[in-house]
């Protein structure tokens, strides 16, 4: 199959319009009629409020019935592609399986499903696993580990610790035994005949682990995603891998899968807006991936590790750049970004900062709109996040109320709001931005990107079709060319607010 190359939207089914399925796609149909050709339904199963908003599913082959079902995930498939959350590396601890595994402890008939430590430091004295933990790589700094008393209605019960990811309520899968390849096989038949297109491998890097390593992108977890994608290809889905690590590592697995992000991009784009200079953002498109998706925002932080260095491979930016970059973005958002992250609020990565990508550019207009730009000028399938469309500002009130740090970027936007947001001059620009991107047939040429004197030069060319974007950081110009059926037209980004 393939995926239409045009600008996707980002969006939870609950956040966005009145809080189900039928009201995303009525937007869809009204104010943002005609500007994506794709819509990744953050997860909409059962629960989606749950403890890591939707991302700890007690039933992922179950569409929460709050927001529909899964006819309404096939209707809305029939106007655009899908992409939907393959939540690889985990369920809920309050998933029917896991409640077996409580009652019934090892002769559970779901033992198997479910890692723990033993099965991993099985022979190991406490010191050597000690040593072994110390290595494996947290992506959040919670426990390793969650102590649970098992066999409850059987006559020995005992504690027993289970690996957590990430929270204590995500149990990890053991994705390699017989139960744990059913249960993906589960979720793939249900996405195959909903007209889901694309499945997004959620957390996919942290699902096999072996002593004595990491415990992250191993080379039997590139097999395993290898392995797992061309089982959804011979469903007639792709798979696109989510991965926050070092950009050699995101060259790598494009190799070896259909799609990856591009994380490197958004800080990127930031780092060249504050400092004015392009070179690093034009090395990393000289080098980039071809076969990826694209983000300026998304449900998660800005990520940060994806542009750093890891152990002696230095990163697309220096510590020092870094360490800019991510104050710059807390001056910009009048510190609302640091009330967000680290150890301001509970629920937080340790290598994202949590702020909408509109305030990390200090609620610049023109600068967001320039950003939008490079970003749809980059190579790969360009993705809008619901907020990121809306211009929509950091929720101080929604993060004062949850304290859950990502909230800040994860508003509930009513239809009314809306209606109202796309009549901001802001907007506006990026809808007509969104549109130049999906009319032109350059986009599906060839790529080129040059960066001298101040001004970089982002090129697609497809037989007598051409776009480019030309922005002049000296002077903070930028301007847009497009030559379609002989016809040459130029659009200056600071007129789009006129």
């Amino acid at each position: 199959m393939s995926i239409r190359n045009g600008v996707q939207l980002i969006t939870y089914a609950d956040r966005l319009g009145d809080g189900n399925i039928e009201s995303l796609a009525s937007l869809l149909e009204g104010p943002l009629n005609g500007l994506f050709t794709g819509v990744h339904v953050l997860p909409f199963y059962y629960p989606y409020d749950g403890e890591d908003a939707g991302f700890d599913p007690i039933d992922h082959t179950s569409v929460d019935e709050r927001l529909g079902d899964w006819n309404n995930i096939k209707k809305l498939g029939e106007s655009v592609d899908i992409m939907a959350d393959l939540i690889v590396n985990h369920m809920s601890g309050q998933s029917e399986a896991f409640k077996d595994v409580l009652k019934n402890g090892r002769d559970s008939a779901y033992w198997p499903l479910f890692l723990t430590k033993e099965d991993i430091f099985k022979g190991s004295d406490q010191t050597q696993i000690d040593e072994q933990i110390a290595r494996v790589f947290r992506p959040r700094p919670t426990p390793f580990f969650s102590n649970y008393e098992v066999g409850t209605e059987t006559d020995t019960t005992e504690t027993v610790p289970f690996w957590t990811t990430f929270t204590s309520n995500q149990i990890d899968i053991d994705v390699e035994s017989q139960l744990g390849q059913e249960y993906l096989s589960s979720i793939l038949t249900s996405f195959t005949e909903s007209n889901v297109d694309l499945i997004r491998l959620d957390a996919a890097g942290y699902a096999i682990k072996r002593a004595g390593s990491n415990c992250f992108m191993l080379e039997e977890t590139f097999e395993f995603i290898e392995e797992l994608s061309n089982r959804a290809r011979g469903m007639g889905m792709q798979c696109l891998v989510e991965i926050h690590s070092h950009y050699q590592t995101q060259i790598d697995i494009a190799a070896r899968c259909d799609s990856v992000y591009d994380f490197a991009l958004p800080p990127l784009v930031l780092h060249t807006l504050f400092t004015k200079n392009a070179e690093a953002l034009a090395h990393w498109l000289s080098i980039s991936p071809r076969n990826c998706f694209t983000v300026l925002d998304t449900h998660d932080g800005i990520g940060i590790v994806d542009v750093g260095a890891s152990g002696d491979k230095p990163g697309l930016l220096d510590a020092n750049a870094i360490n800019a970059l991510v104050e710059q973005i807390h001056v910009n958002s009048n510190g609302e970004s640091k009330k967000a992250t680290g150890a301001a609020a509970n629920n937080v990565d340790l290598y994202q900062v949590n702020c909408t990508y509109y305030d990390a550019l200090g609620k610049d207009d023109f600068a967001y709109l320039v950003a939008r730009a490079i970003q749809f000028f980059s190579p790969g399938v360009p993705q809008v996040y619901y907020g990121g469309l809306l211009a929509a500002e950091n929720d101080m009130a929604l993060l004062a109320k949850t304290n859950v740090g990502r909230d800040i970027n994860r508003p509930y936007l009513s239809t009314a709001m809306v209606k109202e947001a796309v009549e901001k001059p802001v907007v506006k620009g990026l809808m007509q931005l969104i549109k130049l991107r999906n009319e032109s047939d350059a986009f599906n040429g060839e790529f080129d990107v040059s960066y001298k004197n101040d001004l970089l030069i982002l090129t697609w060319t497809k037989d007598n079709d051409a776009a480019s974007l030309r922005v002049d950081f000296g002077r903070m110009d930028a301007t847009i060319k497009t030559l379609s059926n002989g016809e040459e037209s130029v659009l200056s980004i600071e007129t789009l607010l006129a």
